[in-house]
């Protein structure tokens, strides 16, 4: 069952006496807790029947005895067990979940990973819980993810300014969707997102960021690349090294792809990377700027800095020293 679908079941007043939400993915999770936190039953009735555990300190008996309750001048009761990955003796709820109180809604919140499949726990969940596994979203996934959370708030974005939050953020939904309620407020009367916004509410340079790297690194501009960097080191907050060579490496590892649809038009190549047809004129630069040996020849160098930059043979050069050094190679 997806999110979407539970929260939309909750709206229409539907619910299921257990929901055991797991995964690596924590911004789903965060959301539909919230909302049976905040919204499952109305304010005069969450003083009696609402119940809220921690995994850390909660203990599995003092969990089952509130399920067990019966709801006081309502219809229904909830209770709530956030982090639960981190509680002790958690399979001992299983007892409880096989044969559930129907007066009570029960809300699991386990975070970073899920039941081991194989077990009696996970048997007994898909038996009698409404069970949301999350995965953490791909990097392509991230454009399309914030086009529909802008579309769901009523507004749009333009492509490069969505391209622009998204590379900056990076696969942290919670922050995107953050970002983007920040600018909405501050859109007044406007409905459109722009590039404009993102530097002015999000913090990010229009010229200087990830994105306007990578276009410098795919036109094998040297010298922009060289004042990019400058700026970084200026600024270590703003683009940190972390965030800049999986930017490249998706420019370099997209860019070989391109090398087998060598002839095919643009959209067709847009649709084997996986990328946005506006940006697939720099792949198709930078597979004639490098050649395929050149392509390699990055891919390598970015394995070979990425390492230094965790301290593998390599303990005092700096971030900006490490960036220059790397794209001077890959450019000559």
């Amino acid at each position: 069952m997806s999110a979407e679908k539970i929260l939309g079941d909750w709206k229409k007043r539907m619910f299921k006496p257990v929901y055991w939400l797991e995964g690596d993915e924590g911004y789903y999770i965060d959301k539909l807790v919230e909302y049976a936190e905040h919204h499952i039953l109305p304010e005069a009735e969450a003083s009696f029947n609402l119940t809220v555990f921690y995994g850390k300190d909660a203990n599995w008996a003092d969990i089952v005895n509130a399920c067990m309750r019966y709801p006081m001048f309502a219809e229904r009761q909830v209770v709530i067990v956030k982090e639960a990955q981190q509680m002790k003796d958690l399979d001992k709820l299983e007892n409880y979940i096989s044969r559930p109180l129907a007066s009570t809604v029960l809300v699991v919140g386990h975070k970073e990973k899920k039941v081991d499949g194989r077990s009696t726990m996970a048997k007994t969940l898909k038996k009698s819980a409404e069970v949301l596994t999350t995965k953490k979203l791909y990097d392509n996934q991230l454009p399309e993810w914030t086009y529909e959370m802008v579309r769901s708030k009523g507004l749009t974005i333009e492509p490069k300014a969505a391209h622009l939050l998204v590379d900056h953020v990076g696969n942290d939904l919670s922050r995107l969707d953050n970002e983007i309620d920040k600018i909405a407020v501050n859109l007044n009367s406007r409905k459109t997102i722009n590039e404009d916004d993102i530097e002015r509410f999000v913090g990010i340079s229009k010229e200087y960021n990830a994105f306007e790297l990578q276009k410098a690194v795919a036109g094998k501009d040297l010298s922009k690349a060289m004042r990019m960097i400058q700026y970084f080191e200026s600024n270590p907050k703003a683009v940190p090294i972390q965030l800049i060579l999986p930017t490249l490496y998706s420019l370099f590892s997209k860019t070989m792809i391109v090398f087998n649809h060598m002839g095919s038009d643009e959209k067709s190549i847009a649709a084997a990377i996986g990328a946005p047809s506006f940006v697939v004129k720099e792949y198709i630069a930078a597979s004639r700027n490098y050649g395929f040996d050149g392509i390699e020849r990055g891919l390598i160098l970015l394995h070979h800095y990425n390492l230094r930059t965790l301290g593998i043979q390599d303990a005092d050069t700096t971030d900006a020293s490490l960036l220059k050094e790397m794209i001077y190679k890959m450019m000559m």
